[in-house]
């Protein structure tokens, strides 16, 4: 073999050791390339599931604080008919007794308010059978058809949500 053939044949080979090298290098990069995006994608997908999972727990957290309040205020709303029954129950209205129903009672409905319990509009309103309940229906000319006239018992909503439904005498 002359020279010049053995140094082309030489060059040949290191450039078809390069060539492998490189396609190796190449197909490892694009290998690392696609585990580096599966990660990302997992990475992000986990992200979100998090993020999911965050806002569902709070949710249920406020969900759970709603009911519980709804719970006890729907308790003691008995004790708001009594005090009310009690107060106008009093004729002496300078008797400190009826006085301090009626600070008592008050405090109590602030602390209602507070809440964000609210009593639900009856008389004189149109009937709705989502917050009014009929217990008795009356001849009354001087209101339309289907309004409230009277209230027996009061009604309440909790954050838009009624607790109990007012319960009421609708004219005919």
């Amino acid at each position: 073999m002359s020279k010049k053939n053995h140094d082309e044949v030489k060059t040949e080979m290191i450039d078809d050791v390069e060539i492998v090298v490189e396609n190796d290098f190449e197909n490892q990069l694009n290998e690392k390339q696609s585990q580096i995006e599966e990660y990302v994608d997992k990475l992000q997908r986990t992200l979100a599931e998090f993020d999911n999972f965050r806002k569902r727990t709070q949710k249920e957290k406020a969900s759970m604080y709603d009911d519980g309040a709804r719970d006890t205020i729907e308790k003691l709303l008995p004790v708001i008919d009594n005090f009310e029954r009690a107060i106008s129950s009093i004729e002496d209205k300078n008797n400190s007794f009826y006085v301090g129903f009626e600070m008592i009672f008050k405090q109590f409905n602030e602390i209602l308010a507070d809440l964000g319990v609210k009593e639900i509009a009856a008389v004189g309103e149109p009937f709705d059978t989502n917050i009014h309940f009929a217990v008795a229906h009356v001849e009354d000319d001087s209101v339309g058809e289907n309004t409230v006239v009277d209230i027996m018992q009061k009604g309440y909503t909790y954050k838009e949500k009624v607790i109990r439904c007012s319960m009421v005498r609708v004219a005919n």
